[in-house]
């Protein structure tokens, strides 16, 4: 009996790892990025709720400068409820140059070796630049980013529906205040 049981289990598990391996393979990035388009500053719209960004309270950025190598400073900014600013330096690399659109993004280092890559998914990006929406295939992660500190309705309708489109709830959004 406890064998049937273990195999009943094995078999459940294995089904659950391979539909989630599946789940997350299903997350579609944008078809091209063009990098040099993509890099400056980038105010954050919303997040899916997250640990390392409770602290912040609003005026939260992003700011990306392409470095010698070809990888890209990350500097993102935010207002703590000190009224402080709170900074985080990293360090992103393209995964996918045939896109552009899978990074990865390192905040931490020990002796010059970063260590613990997390993905960086563009799931939508406008026609110009004008905002971006990033996330990971595990779908712990989102981020609506947009060029300037507020968008119109109309914008964050076609954002609803991309993040809609990638298997994330849009009502678990957090609006950043800016």
């Amino acid at each position: 009996m406890k064998l049937l049981l273990m195999g009943c289990l094995v078999i459940l598990f294995s089904g659950m790892v391979i539909g989630c391996a599946q789940h997350q393979s299903q997350l579609k990035t944008v078809s091209s990025v063009e990098l040099q388009r993509y890099l400056g500053k980038w105010y954050e719209i919303a997040r899916l709720p997250n640990r390392f960004q409770n602290h912040c309270i609003g005026a939260v950025t992003a700011d990306y400068k392409q470095l010698e190598g070809g990888d890209i400073q990350v500097i993102n900014r935010c207002r703590d409820q000190q009224g402080e600013m709170d900074e985080a330096k990293g360090v992103a690399r393209i995964v996918d140059s045939s896109t552009n659109a899978k990074l990865e993004v390192s905040f931490v280092s020990l002796l010059g070796w970063r260590l613990f890559w997390g993905d960086y998914w563009i799931l939508g990006l406008g026609s110009d630049y004008d905002y971006a929406v990033v996330g990971m295939p595990s779908r712990k992660y989102l981020w609506v980013l947009s060029r300037q500190p507020e968008i119109t309705t109309e914008k964050w309708s076609v954002i609803e529906k991309i993040v809609q489109a990638g298997g994330y709830d849009p009502d678990r959004l957090i609006r950043t205040d800016q």
